[in-house]
C-alpha cells in the first residue's frame, strides 16, 4: 500500500509540474512588452501559428506523460503481484515454531510422494520356489571339505541311468577377454584379441562342426572396423550360420553391483544396435562368468531385451553347494515384486569354483586339467594338480574319453535334464593359432570315439550357448524361454561373493570411489547432452537450418557412451584393475566429459536464442561455458552480471534449490521475466571456524522452478540489497579450548559451548534431531507423522588381518569386529540455517559429514542430502565405515534390493518395512 501511494504522488507531482509550466509559458507570452510594441496589440499570424503548435506538444507530451505514469503504477503493481519486489505478507517468515516458510507460486510440484510408492515398496512378494532371502538365513555358510570337489560333495550314479535317453554333452569354446584389467583396454587389444578373431576366422572355417562363444563388443567392433571387407563378410557368414555366437551382446561383461542401472542399459544397447546395424544379428542368450556376484537387475534387464537364457558363475559357494544337492542349479529368475511370471527368464549357474578348463568339465579338477591340452608338456602353463594332459591318439583315445566321460556324467547329475554344458576356455585363451588345433583336434578325436561307440550313450559335440539351451527345452518339451516342467522359480540377488572360505569380494563395493564418482558426472552428462542435442536437432530441421548446426556432434555422443559402457565392465567400475589401467580409464572418462560439455554448450546455445536467423554456430569461441568446479571463474563474472542457463533433464517440471558461488553479498538473481528470486547467502569456510575471507566468496543459493526437458535463463548481477535477499544464520558448536570462531562481515556468526543435548534443524516438511555431543544425525520426523525415525549415525573402523591375505581392491577381510571411531578432541559442528536450506556440518580429523535439507515442496523437501568427504591417506591398513539404525530409511529394508537395483522411491517414507541390524555403508 505504502508503494502505490509513493507512485501516485509521483505521478501527481509531474502532472502539475507539467500544467504550471505551460502557464508560465502563455503568462509570459500575454505580458511581453515587445509583443505588443511589434504587433500593435495583436499578436501576428506566424508567432499565433508557432503558439497553437507548442501548445499541442504540450498536450502531446502531457498525454504521453500520464501514459507513463499509468504503465509505471501497472509495472509496479504487477512486479508487486510477482513478488519482484514483493510487499509484507510476501517474504520468506519465521513460523512460531522457528522454522523458515517461503511464499510459493501456488503451480504443482509434480515429483511429489505418491502412496503406491510405499505400497509397492511394501507389497507381498510373488510367490516363488526358492527366495534368496530365506536361504541366506538357511545356510550354515560352513566349508566343509567335499573330497575331490573340496566346496561340494561326492557325487554318484548308476552306469544305466543313460539307457533310455543319451547324455547330451555340449562343449562350448569361449575366450574370457577384459577390457582392460592388468593391461588396458588397447593393449590387450594389441597383444592378444585382435590374434584371437584373426585365428578364429581361419579356424572355425576349416570344420563347420567347430563353434565358439563371444560376449565383449567393446573388442569386437574394434576388431571389425580394421578389418576389410573380406574378413568381415567371413565373420558375418560364421555369426549367421550359427558356428560363431554372440551372447549377451553389451559393450562389456557388466558389474552389477557398482553401476547404475541407467549404465547398465546403455552399454547393454550399444552392443545390441552394433550387432544389429553391423552384422544383423540379435543376442539370444546371456553369459556372465566374472562379475563379483549377480543381480536380479541384470536378469530383469536381459529379459526385456527379450533374451530368453543366462548363465551365471560367481556365486558363493556355499549356495551353489545347497543348489547342487537340490538339482536347483537351472530355474527360473523372477523378479521379487512380480505376482505373475511376466519377468521369469531361463537361469542356469555353473556348480563349481570357477570358469577355467579344470573347474567346468567336472567335479574333479585334477582330472578335467588333463583336458585342456593348452597345458600340454612344453608349454607355459601346466596342471597343478601334477597330471599333464595327454595328445589323444588311437593308442589312448577309449581311455582316454572314458576318464572324460564319467567327469561329464558327474556333473549331469547335479542337473535335471540329461543334456550338459561344458564351457572350454579361460581369460584370453585361443590367442595362437596352436591351441586352436589342440583344443578343437584332441576334442574332436574324443567326441568322434564316444559318438561312436552306442554302449557309452551319449552325444558329444561342439556347441554354443543358444544350442545346449535349445536342446534343454526341447528335452523338457517346451518352447525357448518356457520354464520346464517342475523346474523351480527363484526370487532375489546373489550378493555378496566368496569364493573360498570367508573371502568375501565386498572391498570393490568402495574401491577407488573417486571413479565410481567420475562415472556418475559422466553418465549425467550424457542423458542431458543426448537430450540437448536431439532437441536442437530437432529444432534445427524444423527451421531449415540443419546445415548450420554442428550436427557431428553426435560422434561426441557416440564416444562418450562408449566410453560409459566400457567403464562399466567388471573390473572398470569395480576399482580392481591395476594402476595404469585406472589412469587410461580416467584419461578417456574426462575427455568424454570434456566433449559432452561441447555438446550440451552447442545445444544449449542454439535453444535458448529465439531469433534463430541470427544463430551463429563458432567452433573457437561458444557462446556459453559450462559451470565448472572453479571459484574464480565464478567470482571474475558476476563482477559484470552473468546469465546462468540451468537444464532440466527429467520428464517433470522440478523445484528445486540451485547453489553457484558469487564475489558478493548484494547478488540479486532474476527470471527471465524480471521476477526477483529469494536468495539465501551462506559463507564458505577456509577452516574449521573460520569464514573464508580470500576473494570475498559466498555460496547464493535460491529456488527455481525448470520445465520439463527445458532450459531455464536466470541473470546474476550484483545489486543493492533487497528484501529478497537473506543470510543465513551460522552457529558453531565449539568444545575446545582456545577455539574461536571468525566471521567475516556482513555474514552473522554466533559460536557457543556445545552440550550433550540433542539440537535440531527445521523445515516445513521434516525436523532433524542431531546428537549434542557427536553432531551426528540422531532421528527424522515428518511433520504429518506422529511417528519419529531412530537414526543415530556413527562412525567406526576396521583393520585388517595379519595374515597374508588382507583387504583389498576385491576382498573385505577385517580383523575383528568394528571399532567406535574416536579422536582426542571432540568435534566442531556447524548450525547453519536459512529460508532455503538448512544443515549441520561436523568436521572430524578424517572426515567430515554434512546433512542438509531443502525447504521446498514435493520429494525434494522430504530428502536428506548426505555427503561424506572422507580423507584417510594419512592410515595404513585402516577402513572407515558409516553405521545406521535406519529401521525404515536404507534400501536394504526392502527385501531383494542390493547397491546395483533401483531402489523403491523414497523408502523412508514408506513406515513398516521392519528394523534390520546396523549395516555398514
Amino acid at each position: 500500500m505504502k508503494l502505490k501511494k509513493q507512485v501516485t504522488v509521483c505521478g501527481g507531482a509531474i502532472f502539475c509540474v507539467a500544467v504550471f509550466s505551460l502557464y508560465l509559458m502563455l503568462d509570459k507570452v500575454q505580458h511581453d512588452p515587445a509583443s505588443r510594441q511589434n504587433g500593435g496589440g495583436n499578436f501576428p499570424r506566424s508567432q499565433i501559428s508557432v503558439l497553437q503548435n507548442r501548445i499541442e506538444q504540450l498536450e502531446q507530451l502531457l498525454e504521453e506523460n500520464h501514459q507513463i505514469i499509468s504503465h509505471i503504477k501497472d509495472s509496479v503493481l504487477e512486479l508487486t503481484d510477482t513478488g519482484a519486489v514483493p510487499p509484507s505478507g510476501q517474504l520468506p517468515f519465521r513460523s512460531a515454531n522457528g522454522s523458515w516458510v517461503l511464499p510459493f507460486d501456488g503451480h504443482p510440484t509434480f515429483l511429489s510422494v505418491k502412496p503406491q510408492d510405499c505400497q509397492f515398496a511394501q507389497g507381498r512378494r510373488g510367490h516363488t520356489d526358492l527366495q534368496m532371502l530365506d536361504i541366506y538365513s538357511l545356510l550354515k555358510f560352513d566349508n566343509v571339505d567335499g573330497g575331490v570337489w573340496k566346496q561340494g560333495f561326492e557325487i554318484t550314479y548308476e552306469p544305466g541311468a543313460w539307457d533310455n535317453e543319451p547324455l547330451q554333452v555340449f562343449v562350448v569354446p569361449h575366450s574370457h577377454n577384459d577390457p582392460g584389467w592388468i593391461k588396458t583396454f588397447d593393449k590387450y587389444y594389441t597383444d592378444q584379441t585382435q590374434h584371437i578373431f584373426n585365428n578364429m576366422l581361419v579356424k572355425l572355417t576349416e570344420d563347420p562342426r567347430r563353434k565358439f562363444i563371444w560376449s565383449e563388443i567393446s573388442f569386437f567392433a574394434k576388431w571389425w572396423e580394421s578389418a576389410d571387407m573380406h574378413k568381415q563378410e567371413a565373420m558375418r557368414k560364421l555369426i549367421l550360420g550359427g558356428q560363431l555366437e554372440m551372447v549377451t551382446g553389451g559393450w562389456v561383461m557388466t558389474d552389477e553391483a557398482n553401476v547404475h542401472y541407467f549404465a547398465m542399459i546403455d552399454q547393454l544397447i550399444e552392443g545390441h544396435q552394433w550387432l544389429e546395424k553391423n552384422v544383423g544379428v540379435t543376442p539370444q542368450s546371456g553369459w556372465a562368468v566374472d562379475p563379483f556376484g549377480h543381480s536380479a537387475t541384470m536378469a530383469y534387464l536381459l529379459k526385456r531385451a527379450n533374451l530368453t537364457s543366462m548363465l551365471i558363475q560367481r556365486v558363493h559357494y556355499s549356495i551353489k553347494k545347497h543348489f547342487a544337492s537340490s538339482r536347483s542349479l537351472e530355474f527360473m529368475w523372477r523378479q521379487s515384486w512380480d505376482q505373475e511370471s511376466g519377468t521369469d527368464i531361463f537361469c542356469h549357474m555353473m556348480p563349481f569354483y570357477s570358469y577355467d578348463v579344470p573347474h567346468t568339465c567336472g567335479p574333479d579338477p585334477k582330472i578335467c586339467c588333463q583336458f585342456d591340452f593348452k597345458r600340454l608338456p612344453g608349454g607355459r602353463v601346466n596342471c597343478p594338480w601334477k597330471v599333464p594332459p595327454r595328445a589323444v591318439v588311437e593308442a589312448n583315445v577309449a581311455e582316454r574319453a572314458h576318464l572324460l566321460l564319467d567327469q561329464y556324467r558327474k556333473k549331469s547329475k547335479l542337473f535335471r535334464s540329461k543334456v550338459v554344458l561344458i564351457p572350454l576356455g579361460d581369460d584370453f585363451r585361443y590367442d595362437k593359432a596352436l591351441e586352436w588345433d589342440q583344443q578343437y583336434l584332441n576334442y574332436q578325436r574324443l567326441f568322434d570315439y564316444m559318438n561312436s561307440h552306442s554302449e557309452m550313450h551319449v552325444q558329444a559335440q561342439f556347441g554354443t550357448l543358444t544350442d545346449y539351451f535349445t536342446a534343454v527345452y526341447k528335452a523338457n518339451g517346451v518352447p525357448q524361454g518356457v520354464r520346464p516342467p517342475e523346474y523351480p522359480v527363484l526370487s532375489g540377488d546373489f550378493f555378496a561373493y566368496a569364493d573360498r572360505e570367508d573371502h568375501y569380494w565386498s572391498g570393490y563395493y568402495t574401491s577407488r570411489p573417486f571413479y565410481k564418482s567420475m562415472d556418475r558426472v559422466l553418465e549425467s552428462h550424457l542423458r542431458g547432452a543426448e537430450i540437448l542435442f536431439s532437441l536442437a536437432v530437432a529444432h534445427a530441421r524444423h527451421a531449415g537450418m540443419e546445415g548450420r548446426y554442428p550436427t557431428s556432434d553426435y560422434t561426441l555422443l557416440t564416444d562418450a557412451r562408449r566410453t560409459v559402457a566400457l567403464f562399466q565392465h567388471h573390473d572398470a567400475i569395480t576399482g580392481t584393475a591395476k594402476e595404469n589401467v585406472v589412469i587410461d580409464y580416467g584419461n578417456r572418462l574426462l575427455r568424454s566429459l570434456q566433449g559432452l560439455k561441447r555438446v550440451i554448450i552447442n545445444a544449449a546455445h542454439f535453444l535458448v536464442m529465439k531469433n534463430k536467423d541470427v544463430y551463429r554456430f563458432y567452433q573457437t569461441e561458444p557462446f556459453l561455458e559450462t559451470v565448472r568446479d572453479d571459484r574464480e571463474t565464478w567470482i571474475q563474472s558476476l563482477m559484470g552480471g552473468v546469465y546462468l542457463v540451468l537444464f532440466n533433464p527429467v520428464e517433470q517440471d522440478r523445484l528445486c534449490v540451485v547453489t553457484v558461488l558469487v564475489n558478493s553479498v548484494r547478488v540479486r538473481v532474476l527470471t527471465e521475466d524480471g521476477q526477483t528470486l529469494p536468495v539465501q547467502l551462506s559463507a564458505q569456510w577456509s577452516s574449521a571456524s573460520q569464514m573464508s575471507a580470500e576473494g570475498f566468496q559466498v555460496c547464493a543459493s535460491f529456488m527455481v522452478r525448470l520445465p520439463a526437458l527445458g532450459l531455464a535463463v536466470f541473470h546474476l548481477y550484483d545489486s543493492a540489497d533487497t528484501p529478497m535477499t537473506l543470510r543465513s544464520e551460522t552457529l558453531l558448536r565449539l568444545t575446545g579450548q582456545g577455539q574461536t570462531a571468525h566471521a567475516v562481515d556482513p555474514l552473522p556468526l554466533r559460536s557457543q559451548t556445545a552440550d550433550p543435548q540433542l539440537f535440531y534443524i527445521s523445515t516445513q516438511s521434516l525436523t532433524l534431531g542431531f546428537s549434542g555431543t557427536t553432531g551426528l544425525l540422531e532421528s527424522i520426523h515428518r511433520k504429518d507423522d506422529p511417528q519419529e525415525v531412530k537414526v543415530q549415525i556413527q562412525f567406526v573402523t576396521y583393520g585388517t588381518r595379519s595374515s597374508k591375505d588382507k583387504s583389498g581392491a576385491y576382498l573385505f577381510l577385517p580383523d575383528g569386529k568394528a571399532k567406535p571411531y574416536s579422536q582426542k578432541e571432540p568435534p566442531v559442528v556447524r548450525v547453519v540455517e536459512g529460508p532455503l536450506f538448512s544443515e549441520v556440518v561436523a568436521m572430524y580429523q578424517h572426515f567430515q559429514q554434512t546433512i542438509r535439507i531443502h525447504n521446498v515442496p514435493g520429494v525434494d523437501g522430504l530428502s536428506l542430502d548426505v555427503t561424506t568427504m572422507v580423507d584417510i591417506r594419512e592410515q595404513s591398513n585402516k577402513e572407515l565405515a558409516m553405521l545406521s539404525d535406519l529401521c525404515q530409511l536404507l534400501p536394504h529394508a526392502q527385501p531383494g534390493l542390493h547397491p546395483g537395483q533401483p531402489s523403491p522411491p523414497h523408502p523412508a517414507l514408506c513406515p513398516g518395512t521392519g528394523c534390520h541390524q546396523p549395516r555398514e555403508w
